[in-house]
Order: structure tokens, then sequence, then C-alpha cells
């Protein structure tokens, strides 16, 4: 009988996660360290990676960070060259990076609806998400290609599934073309990287190499409580979820628990998408 412990266990195994120093990036570095992995923090040099993997380093897990641009390949080749120096092996990448502005951030001048919204924001939010993601596939994927063995999990969002609900977004007093919206680029990116995730998921399978994606809901950091509310109202299990959530999924998805899981999307939302 097989030792399901064992299965879910990622002992010595070395996972490279972009956006690391980031909020959710954190834990997916907390999931894989907690299940005996090395977490490889990438992220811009002004995120500090570096210090972030020290502080996770203080209770005795291994893990390292490098600042990088991943929009860049000569700067995602020298992280690979960095980390096989250091590790010698890549059993995981973890496509966590994006560009997410607060709808908040908007503001009166709506800038996010399509109207208005600026080709340079575009290109900068497919330049980070889904290019990015694409260039750390064929970077550290091909390496895992070349040894017949590896995961590779993209970070999509429910959104990848289901359109944004402008109207959790509304505020009082403004007209409708003035309206705050989630930005376009953000459903075509998440929905990118689940198109990304089967692709690869056969292009790779000869060689060893699962790809998948998570598709999580929206994460509670201290939002506007009335934003809060109405999202809550339209989530089966009547809230948001907590930052920690979803480390469970992370292991099972990188882990050989998941050993038969390819080119698939595991959708966390709570509920959300069923409605």
């Amino acid at each position: 009988m097989t030792d399901l412990r064992q299965t879910f266990d990622l002992t010595g195994r070395v996972a490279v996660i972009t956006g690391g120093a980031g909020l959710l990036g954190r834990h997916h570095a907390a999931a894989i360290a907690g299940a005996g992995g090395i977490p490889v923090l990438v992220d811009l040099p002004r995120a500090d990676p570096g210090a972030v993997a020290a502080r996770m380093g203080q209770d005795g897990r291994v893990a390292a960070g490098y600042a990088a641009d991943i929009t860049r390949e000569s700067e995602i080749a020298r992280v690979r060259d960095s980390v096989m120096t250091a590790f010698g092996r890549i059993d995981i990448l973890i496509n966590n990076a994006a560009n997410n502005p607060k709808v908040e951030e908007a503001g009166s001048d709506a800038w996010a609806r399509v109207e208005a919204f600026p080709p340079e924001v575009w290109e900068s939010d497919i330049a980070v998400g889904l290019t990015g993601a694409f260039l750390c596939c064929k970077v550290f994927g091909s390496e895992m290609a070349k040894i017949g063995r590896g995961v590779i999990l993209n970070i999509a969002s429910d959104l990848s599934v289901i359109s944004p609900d402008q109207r959790l977004y509304r505020r009082a007093g403004l007209p409708d073309e003035q309206q705050p919206v989630k930005p376009v680029t953000y459903s075509v990116v998440k929905t990118g990287l689940v198109g990304l995730t089967r692709y690869l998921a056969t292009y790779w399978a000869a060689q060893g190499v699962r790809v998948n994606a998570l598709s999580p809901g929206g994460v509670f950091t201290g939002q506007p409580v009335d934003f809060v509310q109405r999202l809550s109202e339209r989530i089966p299990l009547g809230r948001m979820a907590t930052d920690d959530e979803y480390e469970g999924a992370v292991i099972f998805l990188c882990s050989d628990a998941s050993s038969y899981l390819t080119g698939a999307n595991l959708v966390i939302d709570g509920g959300r998408s069923c409605w």
C-alpha cells in the first residue's frame, strides 16, 4: 500500500517561484518548505527576494532568493545557472508573478476601462504575466525535460473561468464611464495561463514534465468592507479566502500525490464559479 504521507513529501526538491517575495508567493514558498522542499524565490530587486528567503531560512530551512526581471530571458537563464550551481537540480516551477493593480487605484479617472486603457499598461501586464511565464517555462521547463521529470504550476485565477463582475467595484455618485473596473489584462493573462498549461502538458508529457494550473479565488487582504460584503455574497461559502488556504493545493499539485494529473486547472474559489 502506498504511504500517502510520502506522496506529499518534497524533501530535497528545488522549487523556483516567480513573484516569490509577494503575498501569495511567500505562502507558496512556505508550503514547499513545509513539505521539505527548497523554495527559490525570484522577484524584482525592489522586492528583495534574497532578504525574504533569508528570513525563511532563520528556522533552519533552506531557501534562496534571486533578483531578476522575468520578462528578460537572459536574466531567467542567469537564475537557472545560479540555481543549478547552488543545488544541482530544478524540480518545480511555480509561475506566480503578475501585475495586479488594485481596482481602488483606478480612482475617478477610471483608467482601467477598455475605452481608456493605456496600451503601455496592456503590454506591461502581458509581458510579466504571460510572456514572463512562457519564458520561465522555456528556460526552467527545458531543464526538467532534459532529465525526464518535473512539475510546472501556473497560478491563474477564478477569473480564468469566469468574467469579472464589475458591479463589485462600482462607486456611488460616479457616471458609468468613470466607474472603476477590473482591468481587461487580468482576465486575458489568467485565461492565457490556462491555455499555456494545456499546451505544455501535452508538449512535454513524454519527457515526464507535468503542467497544471491553480485558479484561486479572491484573498482577503484588508479590502474595503463594502467590497468584501458584495463579493462574499457571490461565494457559496460566504467569504473570501485567507492567505494560507492555498498551501495544501500547492503541495498536492507539486508533489507525487498528483502524479496522474496534468493539463488540469484546479479551481479553488469557495464555489463562486458554480453560480
